[in-house]
C-alpha cells in the first residue's frame, strides 16, 4: 500500500510541475478559415472571384518549429460568367514569430477544380505565396492576412490567379 500511495503522489506531482512548462511549448500547428478575393487571368479574360480559404497547418519537428507542413483549401465563385474554382494543394510553410507578429511564406502544389458552365476542368495547380499572422488578445488566436499566386497549365493553356485572404486563425 505505501509504494502504490507513493507512486500515485509521485505521478500526481509530476503532472502538477508539468503544467507550468506547457506554456512554453512550440504550438503544433494552426487552422484558417477566411474571406477570399481573386482575380483570374487566362488568355484573353480577366475574371473577379469572391470566395472562401482554409488551410490546416502542422508544425512537425518541434527542433524546427519554424517549418510546418501545410494543407489549403479554397472555393471562388464568379457568378457573372458561371465559373467556380476549387483550389486543393499541399506544402511546406516558413514561418517565424516576431512578438505578435509571424510572417510567414509557403509553395504548395496540388489540383485545381475548374467548373464553367458545368463543364469541370481539372488542372494541376502551383500556389506560391506569404502573409502575416497577427496574434490577438484571446487566447489562441490570430488574424491572418494573405496573398497567393496560383498558377494552372491545362493543354495548352495557361492560368493566372492573385489571391488575397484575410480571416481568423486558432492555433493549437
Amino acid at each position: 500500500m505505501p509504494k502504490t500511495a507513493a507512486t500515485l503522489l509521485a505521478l500526481l506531482c509530476l503532472m502538477l510541475l508539468s503544467l507550468p512548462m506547457s506554456a512554453q511549448l512550440v504550438p503544433h500547428g494552426n487552422v484558417y478559415l477566411g474571406a477570399s478575393y481573386a482575380d483570374s487571368y487566362d488568355v484573353t479574360v480577366r475574371y473577379p472571384f469572391k470566395g472562401w480559404n482554409a488551410s490546416a497547418e502542422a508544425i512537425p519537428l518541434s527542433r524546427y518549429s519554424f517549418v510546418g507542413l501545410v494543407f489549403d483549401a479554397s472555393g471562388l465563385y464568379n457568378n457573372t460568367h458561371g465559373v467556380t474554382q476549387y483550389n486543393f494543394v499541399l506544402g511546406a510553410r516558413l514561418a517565424h514569430a516576431y512578438g505578435k507578429w509571424r510572417p510567414f511564406v509557403h509553395a504548395m502544389a496540388g489540383v485545381q477544380i475548374a467548373s464553367v458552365n458545368d463543364v469541370r476542368y481539372h488542372p494541376l495547380a502551383v500556389d506560391f505565396g506569404g502573409g502575416v499572422d497577427y496574434k490577438l488578445p484571446f487566447r489562441n488566436f490570430s488574424w491572418r492576412l494573405q496573398a497567393d499566386y496560383v498558377h494552372t497549365h491545362l493543354l495548352s493553356a495557361s492560368q493566372n490567379d492573385v489571391r488575397a485572404s484575410t480571416g481568423i486563425v486558432y492555433r493549437f
